[in-house]
This record gives C-alpha cells, structure tokens and sequence, in this order.
C-alpha cells in the first residue's frame, strides 16, 4: 500500500473506532512500543526508543486521570478510583524505567496495558 493510501486508511480507521476501541488501540500501541524495547534492549538506539515509549505510556495514562476526575464522568466512582490507582501504580512504574531503566521493569506497565486493551476491545 502507498503511504498516502496507508494515512487515509489510518485516517478513517481513527473516525469510525468507537471510543473503547481507540483506547483499546491506544492502550496496545503504548504496550507494543515497550515490548519492542524490551525485545531489543541492547540496541544502540535503546535510550532514544525507551524514552520515547514512556513518554507515549505517561502521556496515556495522565489523559486517562484527567478525564477519570471530571465529576462528569460517567463510569461508577467505584471503578474511577481503582483506576485511579491503577495510575498512580503505572505512573511509579514509568519513573523508576526512567531513573533506573531495566527490561523487566517495563513488564508490569506491558501486561496492564495489554490485559486493559483487551478489556476494552470486547463486548460493549
């Protein structure tokens, strides 16, 4: 496929994905890029790689805390807070890769993301 033909694709793959569904999308993107980190640790462009997918995850993770403290939120208080601190969880995940970076330190943040993606991917 042409590389215009693959934007458009992607283009209106984003328009029609449900808002469950680019999560889901969002959440295995931000896993993926880990992983490729993980999978390939003793690249010479490992730095540049693993900051830029922690960056991506925190990114993620602080619009999931922004959009979970709105009081307009719809979903049960009950769940907003065990993601909530499910966050708090990712966000001291992500730094200490960041001070400290090792490839199993990046597992926990992997299965989170990948096991909320498929969560979110399945029946609405």
């Amino acid at each position: 496929m042409h590389s215009a033909q693959l934007e458009a694709y992607k283009t209106t793959q984003k328009i029609t994905m449900t808002g469950r569904e680019l999560e889901s999308s969002v959440l295995t993107k931000a896993a993926l890029k880990l992983k490729h980190c993980q999978n390939n640790w003793d690249d010479e462009d490992r730095n540049t790689k693993l900051d830029e997918a922690l960056k991506y995850n925190q990114k993620i993770w602080s619009l999931f805390q922004s959009e979970l403290i709105k009081p307009d939120n719809p979903l049960p208080q009950k769940l907003k807070e065990d993601i909530l601190n499910l966050s708090i969880f990712i966000d001291g995940r992500i730094f200490e890769a960041m001070t400290y970076p090792a490839p199993e330190k990046l597992q926990a943040i992997i299965n989170i993301n990948l096991n909320l993606a498929a969560g979110l991917g399945g029946p609405a």
